[in-house]
């Protein structure tokens, strides 16, 4: 029986891969997608597949009073993504969001509502798999050597900062060992910004340029040493074997799971 997918920013470049990955799996079946400036045109024709006969909806709302799906995978913006999880809800859909910029207490009620409906929901920081065991790896490592900083890397488009995936990391470090303060205790910015964003102890640093897609580096020092834990996405087919896992498992889902690491070995 095929999985019946919505895809919101299906006109983007991770949503374009999304489509293409859908085109290949057998079980998989594209009903749907959004796009405000690409709406009633064809999708594959839109990115150079051929006819698909699914034509771009304006909004989620719209395609998801038209269509029967199972599934809907967001990547579209922070602004409008709990929104459409909230339309998900009530149309009895499962969001695989892989759009990040909700705050902890957007997630925290997401969660209480979704079980309540006992509906499943994945939110996805980060879709490819080496990212998720650098978080993983990054986590155990902070039990044995406390003193961290995250620098992460992205594509100049990238609307958020710091990267979900930053975030998502520093909250398993945090979990991981108490909070270290780190630096001079007299240490002063000359220039605001200067040391990063400041999270339990640690900083994160964002750094958006053209050419780039996704990166980041978790550096641990320790007396006379230095772990570099490093993940590179060189291109958003990396992301793909996540988001066909992601679908699967959602559909045995009752309720909203945050983080790629906590259904890879359900």
């Amino acid at each position: 029986m095929s999985i019946r997918i919505i895809i919101a920013g299906a006109s983007g470049k991770m949503g374009q891969e999304a489509v293409k990955l859908i085109q290949r799996i057998a079980d998989f079946q594209l009903v749907g997608a959004v796009s405000r400036s690409e709406e009633g045109k064809d999708v594959g024709e839109m990115i150079g597949i051929g006819s698909l006969g699914v034509s771009f909806h304006r909004s989620v709302a719209t395609v998801l009073d038209e269509v029967e799906a199972d599934v809907l995978i967001d990547f579209t913006s922070p602004e409008c993504v709990k929104d459409h999880m909230e339309l998900c809800l009530q149309a009895g859909v499962r969001p695989v969001v892989g759009t990040t910029g909700l705050s902890e207490e957007e997630i925290d009620q997401l969660q209480k509502d979704f079980a309540e409906k006992k509906l499943g929901a994945l939110i996805i920081p980060n879709f490819a798999i080496g990212a998720v065991l650098m978080m993983v790896f990054a986590a155990k490592a902070a039990k044995y050597l406390p003193h961290v900083e995250i620098i992460e890397s992205h594509h100049d488009n990238k609307l958020d900062a710091p990267s979900g995936t930053s975030l998502k990391t520093a909250e398993l470090i945090a979990e991981a060992r108490k909070e270290v303060k780190q630096g001079h205790p007299s240490e002063q910015e000359v220039w605001e910004g200067a040391r990063g964003a400041y999270y339990s102890g640690f900083r994160i640093h964002s750094v958006r340029l053209p050419g780039l897609v996704a990166h980041q580096e978790v550096l641990f020092g320790g007396d006379g040493q230095l772990l570099t834990i490093r993940h590179d996405s060189l291109n958003r087919e990396s992301f793909m074997p996540g988001v066909d896992l992601s679908v699967r498992k959602v559909m045995n889902l009752d309720h909203l799971v945050y983080g790629l690491e906590e259904i890879l070995d359900m």
